[in-house]
């Protein structure tokens, strides 16, 4: 979930901060052009005041008359202001012919914005306000002022100041926001990062708390004191929950030992009535035998319901076992009872294999895997125990060359009380496989089945080599 809110909340955080960025840049690049204009500005006054008192005029010649001096000292103000500043200056009359410029020989260009910035302030007033120059762009501020005598504007001041300044401080500005957008991103991302975490890991708790009742831990709990108001109110009805169920299961598993028990009496006494009743029959009674039979059948679903409600309540006793010396000591167990039936029995795999596992139940588990296997084995097929690591478990295989089942029976193998429709013949209760699951889920372990090639079924019990965290019982 972390994968898909995260990369969420950063483009929203991302565009929040490029709304705020753009306007803010475009805004610093604006002051410091209004800054350099403004300075502009009250250079061409300056230079407007010296030249309102400038009375030459051209000659024949073209050359100017200066009357006082006062021409002399505009030309050198405007030289040293080139020096200083690198920026072009002069006065201009309204015919374009110069008064004074730096450097000698510029002229007033006849287009662009010098010339629009002339012709505004031919009428009286100061140019307008060059278009804003961005750091990419390349050229000259032109900025204007008239010069004014007794009311006529009788020349112009126009200045061209270079831009090469002005976009470096501006790029520095844009800099310095992209840096700080930068670390406001880099700290947004690490505030994303703990909000989804205070977020989610509530929700990671109830996911592996409900994980372990769904696999058999029934006395998993969640702690509802982290994460907002309604996770927390999650929280509580998920325990509230858990408790219901695991009181219902718990009456459930109560009823069923406590009617097995209760049955087992009865039962008793009622074949034992069988079997003095078959005394006084004739030999062979095909009813009496079927009678007998279906007693017998009904004491093992008896045993059966009742050890598997033994497996569900009783919590495992989980301690490093040597799985291969368990899987080997329960081959050579059933081994006379495959032998008798013509079936080889072997065991592959290391000598050694330790994982956390209750030994009493992985015996128990194997018992009804092997005894599975060997039934529907027939004359002549093999089955084979294997143990080997996978990782961080230990997997127990059992495979037999019995006829195996189908993609769909293999989704319902191992529920309580069902069997194979093909395989009705062969006696059993239909629980065997439902209390290895049983037994082997209250240590952490777990039992899948796949078809075996070339035909029969593979039984996989995997055994986990590291102790489990949290309680081990089984509810």
């Amino acid at each position: 979930m972390r994968t898909r809110l995260l990369p969420l909340l950063i483009v929203l955080m991302a565009g929040v901060l490029l709304a705020l960025g753009f306007p803010l840049a475009g805004s610093l690049a604006a002051a410091e052009q209004q800054r350099v204009v403004v300075d502009r500005i009250d250079d061409t006054a300056r230079f407007a005041a010296l030249a309102q008192f400038v009375t030459a005029r051209p000659d024949a010649a073209g050359e100017l008359e200066d009357e006082g001096g006062r021409l002399v000292t505009l030309r050198a103000e405007l030289d040293r202001y080139l020096e200083v500043y690198g920026i072009r200056a002069g006065v201009f009359f309204r015919d374009r012919s110069a008064m004074a410029v730096a450097p000698r020989g510029w002229a007033l260009p006849t287009e662009g914005e010098g010339d629009q910035a002339f012709r505004e302030a031919l009428a009286g007033r100061r140019s307008h306000d060059p278009e804003q120059v961005w750091p990419w762009q390349r050229g000259r501020l032109a900025v204007a002022s008239p010069v004014v005598r007794d009311g006529d504007v009788v020349a112009v001041v126009v200045t061209e100041s270079p831009t090469g300044q002005m976009r470096s401080h501006i790029l520095q500005g844009w800099l310095l926001i992209a840096a700080g957008e930068a670390a406001a991103m880099l700290l947004a991302v690490g505030a994303a990062f703990r909000l989804t975490g205070w977020v989610l890991r509530p929700v990671r708790v109830l996911d592996a708390a409900t994980h372990d009742i769904a696999t058999g831990r029934m006395n998993s709990r969640v702690a509802a004191a982290g994460g907002p108001p309604e996770l927390r109110r999650l929280a509580r009805s998920f325990n509230e929950m858990a408790d219901n169920v695991e009181e219902v299961l718990e009456q459930q598993r109560a009823f069923v030992a406590d009617a097995s028990h209760q049955l087992r009496n009865p039962l008793s006494a009622l074949l034992l009535r069988i079997e003095l009743l078959a005394l006084e029959l004739p030999e062979g009674n095909e009813e009496i035998a079927s009678v007998r039979s279906e007693g017998k059948r009904l004491a093992r679903v008896l045993d059966d319901l009742l050890d598997l409600a033994l497996a569900e309540h009783a919590p495992a006793d989980l301690r490093l076992t040597d799985v291969a010396e368990v899987a080997e000591e329960r081959v050579d167990a059933w081994r006379p009872v495959a032998d008798a039936k013509g079936v080889p029995l072997a065991y592959a795999g290391p000598s050694g294999a330790t994982g956390w596992a209750d030994p009493v139940a992985l015996s128990s588990a194997l018992d009804a895997v092997v005894d599975n296997a060997l039934k529907f084995t027939p004359e002549g097929e093999r089955v084979e125990v294997g143990v080997a690591y996978e990782g961080d478990t230990v997997r127990i295989t059992v495979a037999d060359g019995g006829p195996g089942l189908t993609e769909e029976e293999l989704v319902r193998v191992g529920d309580r009380f069902w069997r194979s429709g093909r395989h009705q013949n062969v006696s059993g209760s239909g629980l065997g496989l439902s209390i290895s699951r049983a037994l082997l889920s209250a240590g952490g372990a777990s039992i899948a089945y796949a078809r075996n090639e070339p035909r029969g079924l593979r039984v996989a019990i995997t055994i986990p080599r590291t102790p489990k965290s949290g309680p081990s019982g089984g509810g």
